[in-house]
């Protein structure tokens, strides 16, 4: 049983705002999209079945990324109390910091598998230390995780290469893309999946288009051949305010339904 959680958090994007609306346009999808509630494996992504829905994490005061980690980390803590594997819908990728501040309680060992066009590793971005495009700085300095595989990446900057190389990432371009690095993934696994890692061709409802990307059937492939056990993930930088016919909103669910499918084991 997977525990399903959104984190309508978007107060550190750097550019646009609108990924807070993204939970419930991605279950939305469920009764309002064109797909059935199965998975490529054959499993029936039911609620209650197979995973099970805590609706939404409410913020007192979302102007205050301090005190707003504290509550997604609060509630992370109690939900991996139940001993099932998370699947959080953010949200703006600075959410995954306090995720996985919650997750080092129970896997000190965790390693992340990062699929994105950015390295979200800027030290301080424009004054914000919590920014969306940091998030992987301070998961990195703090030693929350064993490995880091960034794989889909299209804008890696001087200094992002700087970061790489001191924390000793896995940097995966797709200007040299590969998929072996699937083959090298450790266990337990997290996977932080930012929509972004796609084309904008199959996903242009995100605030940063970054052309040269992934297809929808890469990314798919990608999550199907993983072989060591995925102990939660999060889909975030999905902009319901940029979508086109919730093209980009299908695209959320559909990894919903994989990713649930297997970290069910299925």
């Amino acid at each position: 049983m997977v525990s399903l959680i959104g984190i309508p958090y978007d107060a550190n994007s750097s550019f646009l705002r609108g990924p807070a609306l993204a939970p419930n346009r991605i279950r939305n999808m469920a009764q309002e999209g064109s797909a059935n509630r199965f998975s490529e494996s054959g499993a029936r992504i039911a609620g209650g079945k197979v995973y099970r829905d805590y609706g939404d994490i409410s913020f007192q005061n979302s102007n205050d990324p301090k005190q707003a980690f504290k509550t997604i980390e609060k509630k992370m803590l109690k939900l991996l109390e139940k001993g099932n594997p998370v699947l959080s819908l953010g949200g703006d990728h600075s959410i995954t910091y306090p995720i996985l501040q919650a997750y080092y309680r129970s896997f000190p060992k965790l390693h992340v598998l990062q699929l994105d066009a950015h390295t979200d590793l800027y030290d301080n971005f424009y004054g914000n230390p919590y920014s969306h495009a940091s998030p992987f700085a301070r998961i990195m300095e703090s030693g929350l995780v064993s490995s880091l595989t960034q794989a889909g990446l299209r804008t890696v900057t001087t200094h992002q290469r700087e970061q790489i190389s001191r924390f000793g990432i896995q940097a995966i371009e797709m200007h040299n893309w590969s998929t072996d690095f699937i083959h090298r993934l450790q266990g337990p696994l997290y996977i932080s999946l930012d929509i972004d890692v796609l084309d904008p061709a199959f996903a242009p409802g995100v605030s940063h288009h970054e052309p040269g990307g992934l297809s929808s059937r890469e990314l798919l492939q990608i999550i199907h051949q993983i072989k060591v056990p995925i102990v939660g993930a999060d889909i975030v930088e999905y902009n319901p305010a940029r979508d086109l016919n919730d093209c980009t909103a299908m695209v959320g669910y559909k990894l919903m339904k994989e990713l649930i499918a297997k970290m069910n084991g299925s």
